[in-house]
């Protein structure tokens, strides 16, 4: 038995039950797959519920506030994959008189679609032979191999789609690309591989030569920058506070926090350093105490935050302030989600 018809024997007798394997729908498989990018299956499906109950549809997605769509996707990170969602069913609605594209080359159009996400959805929808390299695929292909050509790399990219799109059986895309997918998700995992049960122990060139553990190779990632965050929580007499929406493009573009200081300050410096003065110089300041003496680390790929909550107590605040009871509607980073939820859904406990 070949090497595709072997895997797809597996998935069928292996697989997990999952919604978004139930349809062929590609507006349903769009939406798992955005939802699945660099997100596990446990954290991903009741995402996948929400949005699929709240917009059943391309057209509902695209009749929605990006407002209302980032407060869905509030807690699941990368929320630029929520705005380039929101962006691409909006473009389906209004530009393609709301067909989905059907082909590999047209959903490569779309904003937040490529290779890996065109491949699937073409694939499994529309049943294009066109295969899907993803964090499993690389991880199978390699150790099957022995190939240790890095996978984050130009020529890695290039060499594991060519070989993957070699394997594929053509005439069952979907069920070869998936099946891949999911073996390398159940059966050749990151860590602790099920090699001694495994429909390859007998050829995989990786657990001949003893490198299960050392492949794939990756290259080194981008050193971690430390980043340092005050959020000024205003508090009037009224129960109103001040947030404020992040603009440009950097991370949580389109959310909402509390007005926010960066800089590398301790807590007697920040409360006379200039930045701090001039955000605080229109109100008329009671009391300002450092909540969490030690800052909380929310970790990104890239950066991690050192985050300090400050609670201010004002006499009044601008017009623009808003009721401490609506702020559980706005959509804001899961650091401030957690500081609400945490000390109480009206600050009391502060």
């Amino acid at each position: 038995m070949n090497l595709p018809k072997k895997l797809i024997s597996w998935y069928i007798e292996n697989k997990r039950e999952m919604p978004w394997r139930q349809t062929t729908d590609p507006y349903r498989i769009w939406l798992s797959e955005i939802i699945l990018q660099q997100t596990r299956v446990a954290q991903g499906l009741p995402y996948y519920l929400s949005f699929t109950e709240a917009f059943p549809t391309v057209h509902d997605l695209a009749n929605a506030s990006e407002e209302e769509v980032l407060k869905l996707w509030q807690g699941l990170g990368y929320y630029s994959r929520g705005r380039n969602l929101h962006a691409a069913a909006k473009y389906i609605v209004e530009d393609l008189e709301g067909i989905f594209p059907n082909t590999y080359k047209e959903l490569l159009k779309l904003k937040g679609v490529g290779d890996y996400t065109a491949s699937a959805i073409a694939s499994i929808s529309f049943n294009e032979p066109t295969a899907v390299v993803d964090g499993n695929v690389y991880r199978v292909l390699s150790r099957l191999f022995g190939i240790d050509t890095p996978i984050n790399s130009t020529q890695g990219i290039k060499e594991f789609k060519q070989l993957a799109q070699e394997l594929i059986d053509k005439e069952q895309p979907a069920n070869f690309n998936q099946a891949i997918m999911e073996f390398g998700a159940i059966q050749c995992k990151p860590q602790n591989p099920y090699c001694l049960h495994c429909i390859f122990n007998d050829s995989c060139v990786a657990l001949q030569k003893n490198k299960v553990h050392t492949l794939p190779v990756k290259l080194k990632k981008t050193k971690v920058k430390n980043r340092y965050l005050h959020y000024l929580v205003f508090r009037s007499s009224d129960n109103k506070t001040v947030i404020e929406r992040r603009t440009g493009k950097g991370i949580w573009q389109g959310l909402y926090q509390f007005p926010m200081i960066e800089g590398a300050f301790d807590g007697v410096r920040f409360r006379e350093s200039e930045p701090f003065l001039e955000k605080t110089a229109n109100y008329t300041l009671e009391n300002v105490s450092q909540y969490n003496e030690t800052p909380v680390i929310h970790k990104l790929s890239h950066q991690h935050l050192h985050t300090t909550f400050w609670i201010i107590d004002v006499a009044q605040l601008p017009e623009d302030a808003i009721a401490i009871e609506t702020l559980k509607s706005y959509p804001v980073p899961v650091l401030i989600s957690n500081f609400i939820e945490k000390y109480g859904f009206n600050l009391e406990s502060f």
